[in-house]
């Protein structure tokens, strides 16, 4: 399948405002990122977004539009062979992934984003009694044990002595 859209970003001039008028509109939710100097646009179902102030006085008030990409560097590279002009390079959302933006010949602006993979899971814990162990290092086989010596059956009863039988005496047969 194509790649989806997958975020909405208003750059504006005036953020409160911004959110003051949207959030009087539609049942969206904000959620301030004061590190980025950036607000999260919480939709419920959908693709969500944020808002910002211009990063420049002659940037416009606008939205822009994401596109989902595997590779910020590969969609970049194609779009500038097809006519582009990169208005913001890769740059990196810390945590999060990466965006760029690009006009396309005519001048129209479109965003890409590439989500950072996601955290490998953190392990199960076990019983919170004991700290988990490290694995031992691997050790060198022992050499084969021989198995016990079996055991040996209780002796027997001693029987009555049995009558001798006559010696014979060793010598020529006749």
């Amino acid at each position: 399948m194509g790649n989806p859209f997958v975020h909405l970003d208003l750059t504006t001039g005036d953020v409160a405002a911004a959110k003051a008028f949207y959030g009087a509109i539609f049942d969206w939710k904000f959620e301030d990122f004061p590190a980025m100097n950036w607000t999260g646009i919480r939709v419920g179902e959908g693709v969500g977004g944020g808002l910002g102030p211009k990063q420049m006085p002659e940037q416009p008030t606008t939205w822009t539009a994401y596109v989902g990409v595997d590779s910020i560097d590969k969609t970049l590279a194609k779009a500038s062979t097809a006519g582009a002009t990169i208005i913001v390079p890769k740059m990196e959302v810390p945590g999060m992934g990466w965006l760029a933006v690009f006009a396309d010949p005519q001048g129209a602006t479109v965003g890409l984003w590439e989500s950072a993979p996601p955290a490998p899971a953190p392990a199960k814990k076990a019983a919170a009694k004991a700290p988990a162990k490290k694995a031992a290092p691997a050790k060198k086989a022992a050499p084969a044990k021989k198995a016990p010596p079996a055991k040996k059956a209780p002796p027997a009863k001693k029987a009555p002595p049995a009558k001798k039988a006559p010696a014979k005496k060793a010598g020529k047969k006749k």
